[in-house]
């Protein structure tokens, strides 16, 4: 999964960034609200870790924009406005959670976890295919089948929904870590590996729309 973490404290924003890195995920930072509605504008994200108090524009009015301009991915708010009347208006103004600073780091992951599960089916089949995205699990046939973290990041992509095309710069924004830009030649490295490692599986291939990206579709699917 890939995790915007915004937040101008840079120690905590260090740490947050350590956490979901140990986790497995990808991440991208920032740390003042212009920012931050510039990269939910141009890059795709799984979750958005906000701070409200931020320079240039206020973590609330980011919220509020992006809602309205259409954004579903989940968000959490990290934030020190601990009033039951500003819990509120982060609620109100499209937050999905909010969690209090201070916090444990048990509790931040345990939230994480909680909203990168919602909206996701826990298993995702093609054929003898299956995906468990919480688990970042591949099985063809029953069998485990060992991918790296990239490996597992263009399958996921590929995965929400099977048979939709995701171009190589989506796939190259969702494999880029924070100040860790991917290429496309890259990108075609993850592909040609990842197609190897399907290639026992007999009723799923990942297919090149020339000019357009990839998309994984059963065998034998219209083309």
């Amino acid at each position: 999964m890939r995790v915007l973490i915004v937040e101008d404290d840079a120690p905590l924003r260090g740490g947050l960034q350590s956490v979901l890195e140990l986790a497995g995920h990808r991440t991208a930072t920032c740390a003042d609200g212009l920012q931050a509605s510039h990269l939910l504008e141009s890059e795709p994200f799984d979750l958005v870790v906000l701070d409200l108090g931020l320079p240039r524009r206020d973590g609330l009015d980011v919220l509020r924009r992006w809602r309205a301009r259409g954004g579903t991915t989940p968000v959490l708010v990290l934030s020190a406005r601990d009033q039951t009347t500003q819990k509120v208006q982060g609620l109100d103004a499209g937050a999905d959670d909010y969690l209090n600073k201070p916090f444990e780091r048990t509790e931040f992951e345990a939230r994480v976890r909680a909203l990168l599960r919602r909206g996701q089916s826990p298993m995702q089949r093609i054929g003898c295919l299956s995906w468990d995205a919480a688990q970042r699990r591949l099985t063809i046939n029953g069998e485990d089948v060992p991918l790296t973290r990239n490996e597992s990041v263009v399958l996921e992509a590929l995965m929400r929904p099977p048979g939709q095309i995701v171009s190589k710069a989506q796939l190259a924004a969702r494999c880029s870590a924070d100040h860790i830009a991917v290429s496309d030649n890259e990108v075609e490295v993850y592909v040609y590996r990842l197609r190897r490692k399907l290639a026992i599986a007999p009723d799923a291939r990942i297919k090149t729309v020339r000019g357009l990206g990839y998309c994984l579709m059963a065998a034998g699917a219209d083309e």
